[in-house]
């Protein structure tokens, strides 16, 4: 599956040709278009022109191409946790992180008809958040590559029993009825994105908090990790994210994900870093930028 429903593709051909005539104005997103990422897109810059990409590498690509300024990503969802695949694209990307949106999540069951329904489509992680909601239903919940297109494939399909679960702008984007609003399981639920660009922000040029995020390796050995840290609990620097994965199939050393509370040319900062560096390797900085939301 490479290419959008005919109800998507139609207004994908017309922002990217607006997106085209303006690339410094343009913010690339996964999806199609009245998804999630698009919304975020409006949100945290109301004057840009957002150019809907397929893939997640479809969105970095027009930015490494010059086709976008600027990416927005989601990168973790407060109740289903982190996108399928982003700490691998990200580092890989060369992009570096500018910004960092927090939006409220908020699902609409969306059909032809007016039900029962046998099946709902929908990207995973919309899915993972309304979990509970489809079950009790008996709904059956099926994949597709993001939820405004889901809700576009659900038109072109036209079979009344199948629904889509999609933000609410999609169904009048597509011609779908809004059965029910708020199907999250969590009404609470929040998706953090990330703003990528080509060049990073200068750390001395942000006012206010910052939060840098970076990546780095450790061996598979004991206390490795305990050794790697120890620096930012020593100059007090808060960690607010840690995550691991494998990057490989040797499984001999295991790659972290994190955000730590500060910026590069503070000493604190400084110190805790050096200290990573001697007993880590491949520390990549992903991004310093202004922190939006307090953390604790």
């Amino acid at each position: 599956m490479t290419s959008y429903p005919a109800p998507a593709q139609r207004l994908v051909e017309s922002m990217s040709a607006a997106a085209a005539a303006d690339p410094a104005r343009t913010v690339a997103f996964q999806g199609a278009p009245g998804c999630n990422s698009h919304r975020a897109a409006l949100e945290m810059l109301p004057d840009c022109l957002p150019l809907p990409c397929f893939s997640f590498e479809d969105a970095l690509d027009a930015v490494k191409d010059g086709r976008a300024a600027r990416a927005i990503i989601p990168i973790e969802n407060s109740q289903h946790g982190r996108v399928a695949d982003i700490h691998f694209l990200l580092p890989e990307s060369g992009l570096s992180i500018t910004g960092e949106h927090f939006m409220e999540i908020h699902a609409c069951l969306m059909a032809l008809g007016d039900g029962p329904f046998t099946s709902a489509y929908s990207h995973p992680q919309a899915l993972g958040q309304s979990r509970f909601y489809l079950r009790e239903r008996g709904i059956v919940p099926l994949s597709y590559a993001d939820t405004a297109g889901a809700a576009a494939f659900v038109a072109e399909l036209g079979d009344p029993a199948i629904a889509a679960l999609a933000p609410k702008i999609a169904a009048e984007l597509y011609g779908l009825k809004v059965i029910e609003e708020n199907v999250e399981d969590a009404h609470d639920n929040t998706t953090r994105f990330v703003l990528l660009a080509q060049q990073p922000l200068d750390p001395a040029a942000i006012t206010g908090e910052a939060i840098t995020t970076f990546v780095f390796e450790v061996r598979n050995i004991p206390a490795a990790l305990y050794k790697a840290l120890g620096g930012f609990a020593t100059n007090g620097v808060n960690m607010t994210k840690l995550e691991s994965y494998q990057k490989g199939a040797s499984f001999s050393a295991t790659q972290f994900f994190a955000d730590v509370i500060g910026a590069p040319g503070q000493p604190a900062l400084d110190r805790a870093l050096e200290e990573l560096r001697f007993f880590a390797k491949d520390l990549r900085i992903l991004g310093t930028y202004p922190l939006e939301r307090a953390r604790g």
